[in-house]
């Protein structure tokens, strides 16, 4: 099976997806940026496409669709039997458009990412409509939670596939635990409200002496949290880290026994289960996706307004860390891991595919 991915070329997301993918399948892949060096060892060049555009997730995405001509020109030579488009209301777009101006045989496959489902169509009738079109476009469609896939649906998708964007596989055990050592490493953006993570350790702080923070991560925001962080008294307490590699993120999921994000909007993160893999206790906003990942006493949903209650949520879920920690790993290792969800959706593309 021939197959194509459509995204970020740059995104950790995507080359996962390119992982999974290479052994299983003839993988090609057309990027809207460029391609991160992990994915030109992955695939030799006469199989990648790099547009070399800067795209905005959130639209108007000019200078990308402008390169439509160049993409489905390279689509038509390749010839595959499925365009994978990961973020529908961009990549998805391309994939769309492709398909009906070079009439290709390719069917497309649809993976969609949270902000494209659940912020995406509300911005207005034309977003949605475009949506919409995407969705139907797709023979195969794919999520990460219960409530993205309602409301793709609710959309017009005929038929979606749920699963947790999941883990390669899951890490080591050995570190020990720091009692009262947070993590947030969501993107120091709006969106992920990282402002509300200092307030609610704030609240911790003031109550616990050895109650630490470590945020990684970078983004627009970071000069204001620091300086929030001083505001705050917590600037001995928070520590700023940036953008971590692989390892030295593993070690701040490993030494910590809470991990925090609070975004405004998101689905299943992959962060979320990372940090489960790791026995660590998730502290998340109350959205419905993260109500799909908590089994009762595994962590906490802090509704607007309740910082003030989480230090004592935290001090009672604290007795019961241990085995919490290890229930968490325990449904990540059942219901969070990447590869079976994989092999789900190349049998469906199988299933479909056109002689």
């Amino acid at each position: 099976m021939k197959l194509v991915l459509i995204g970020d070329g740059e995104s950790p997301h995507l080359l996962k997806w390119a992982r999974a993918l290479a052994p299983r399948v003839e993988l090609w892949a057309a990027s809207s940026r460029g391609f991160s060096p992990e994915f030109e060892a992955l695939l030799p060049a006469a199989r990648r496409l790099a547009l070399n555009t800067a795209p905005d997730h959130g639209g108007g995405n000019i200078a990308l669709l402008k390169k439509l001509p160049q993409l489905g020109a390279w689509l038509a030579r390749v010839d595959a039997d499925w365009l994978h488009a990961h973020y529908l209301t961009s990549h998805g777009t391309l994939a769309w458009a492709a398909q009906r101006g070079w009439r290709l045989r390719a069917q497309i496959a649809g993976s969609a990412w949270g902000s494209d489902i659940l912020v995406t169509p509300a911005r207005g009738w034309a977003w949605r409509w475009l949506t919409q079109r995407v969705l139907q476009a797709s023979a195969v469609l794919t999520s990460d939670s219960r409530h993205m896939s309602e409301r793709m649906q609710a959309l017009g998708a005929k038929s979606v596939m749920t699963f947790p964007f999941g883990l390669e596989a899951l890490p080591k055990q050995g570190a020990k635990k720091l009692p009262w050592l947070f993590f947030a490493n969501r993107g120091l953006e709006p969106i992920y409200r990282p402002e509300r993570v200092l307030q609610a350790f704030a609240a911790v702080a003031a109550a616990q002496p050895e109650a630490r923070l470590i945020v990684a991560n970078d983004g627009s925001l970071r000069a204001a949290l620091e300086q929030q962080a001083k505001d705050l008294g917590l600037e001995a307490r928070v520590e700023f880290v940036g953008r971590l590699d692989a390892k030295a993120q593993a070690s701040c999921y490993a030494k910590a026994r809470w991990y925090f994000s609070l975004p405004q909007s998101d689905s299943v993160s992959v962060s979320v289960l990372e940090a489960m893999a790791h026995e660590c206790l998730p502290i998340l906003s109350e959205l419905p996706a993260n109500r799909e990942l908590l089994q009762p006493g595994s962590g906490l949903i802090m509704a607007e307004g309740q910082e003030a209650e989480l230090p004592a949520r935290l001090l009672a879920l604290s007795a019961q860390a241990e085995s919490a920690g290890a229930a968490n790993r325990a449904w990540v290792a059942e219901n969070g891991l990447f590869a079976p969800a994989v092999e789900q959706f190349l049998n469906r593309l199988n299933s479909l595919r056109r002689s």
